[in-house]
């Protein structure tokens, strides 16, 4: 049976007004330590699954899955996507050509890769259609050698929809006036604009222009872009695909092209994390110093109820649950004010950085210009249950100091 009389006892102390006023602010600046860990923990971490976010969304969004390869090209390879859509978790399966090029637009010049594809597949596989920023990706079927460009490799080529841009590829046409590099001209029918370094590096034509380009039949695709209803399945379900399609075929998958960055993040979600909770520790570990004052304050109080019937175990349960009480209070409040200052982090910097005219994040140096914020209810209740914990270990030494005080000791001068 539960004796309630150590919870009663505990929870009065706790609510207690304090003739010592020195432990009275010692109290107070526990529960604001701990609030406070706890709201820059909340808050931190969800800024970091913000950027976590926006980097599959954005970045992986762009690039494929996982990606199967013929050897130059795929045996029939509307066969083989019909085949591959009705494997487990695949949710889209587009053709693809790729080349390296320069390109070229009068003194400017600058590499990038050129993807052939087919329009309206690709936005099975892809968010580029979602993030045309002029122009239309269904142009590349209405326009011959039509060129989609990214905003940033627009802007360095100095190009706009309508201008005419020269791609020069890494092959050599050989005839009786010397040896030449293929050149094509294309005409920028749009741009896209994701926020990222790709900007800068990715152009996109029609399947059909990019087999002439590299000199296949029209019908030709060297890969298939696969993209999984889970991104994370995609190094494990691209193998298994890669057995099941007759033919020597090559794979790649997006932890190959952008694996370390999506894994920079996770660790530094984590070393933020490791770091944050040390702060939430020391404002717990600061209640050891609050009950060992209390119990030096409250001895003779201790003396009485111990000889009033108290065990020394029931003793240790009014400082265990005095203790509990100003975690869990500070806890608290750092959980209410962390949630709501995640889920209004981002308003709140744009706020100031309109309100000061700075800029904060920089999207020529970071793939976004804004601070994200996804708030994640997994990252709090371990937040919740760690501070909890540290809290309860902070009470036991203090608590543990009360059971051991001899009433007759302390009622000696009394």
């Amino acid at each position: 049976m539960i004796n309630f009389l150590p919870i009663a006892i505990g929870l009065r102390y706790a609510r207690a007004k304090r003739s010592n006023h020195f432990i009275s602010f010692i109290s107070f600046s526990s529960i604001a330590g701990l609030a406070l860990g706890v709201m820059v923990l909340i808050t931190v971490l969800s800024v970091m699954n913000g950027f976590d976010r926006e980097l599959r969304q954005r970045i992986l969004g762009m690039v494929p899955h996982a990606t199967l390869w013929g050897t130059p090209v795929l045996d029939d390879w509307r066969a083989t996507a019909k085949l591959v859509e009705k494997m487990p978790n695949v949710i889209g399966v587009a053709p693809h050509i790729q080349a390296q090029v320069m390109f070229q637009s009068g003194d400017s010049v600058h590499g990038a890769i050129l993807n052939g594809i087919n329009p309206n597949m690709e936005k099975k596989v892809s968010i580029i259609d979602n993030n045309m920023a002029s122009g239309s990706l269904s142009a590349l079927d209405d326009t011959s050698f039509g060129i989609v460009l990214g905003a940033q490799l627009a802007k360095m080529l100095g190009v706009a929809v309508g201008d005419k841009v020269t791609a020069i590829l890494p092959k050599a046409n050989v005839s009786i006036a010397g040896v030449a590099p293929v050149l094509k001209r294309f005409t920028v029918v749009g741009t896209f604009e994701v926020g990222a370094e790709l900007d800068s590096s990715l152009a996109y034509i029609n399947i059909k222009d990019a087999a002439k380009l590299k000199r296949y039949n029209d019908d030709d695709a060297e890969a298939l872009r696969i993209s999984f209803d889970d991104l994370f399945v995609a190094p494990v379900r691209i193998w298994d695909i890669a057995r099941d399609i007759p033919g020597q075929n090559r794979v790649s998958d997006w932890t190959r092209t952008h694996g370390n960055l999506f894994q920079a993040i996770q660790m530094e979600k984590t070393m933020i994390g490791l770091l944050l909770l040390l702060i939430v520790a020391v404002a717990a570990f600061n209640i050891v110093s609050t009950l060992v004052m209390v119990v030096t304050d409250k001895r003779n109080d201790i003396a009485i109820l111990r000889t009033m019937g108290l065990t020394s175990a029931q003793v240790m349960w009014v400082f265990i649950v005095q203790g509990m009480f100003i975690g869990m209070l500070g806890t608290l409040i750092g959980v209410i004010s962390g949630v709501a200052l995640a889920l209004n982090v981002s308003d709140l910097i744009a706020a100031v950085q309109t309100l000061f005219n700075v800029e904060f994040l920089n999207s020529d140096v970071y793939f976004i210009n804004y601070l994200p914020s996804q708030l994640e209810w997994s990252d709090v209740r371990l937040i919740v249950v760690s501070a909890f914990i540290m809290t309860v270990a902070a009470t036991i030494y203090p608590a543990w100091r009360a059971s051991k005080v001899e009433p007759a000791e302390a009622l000696r001068y009394e």
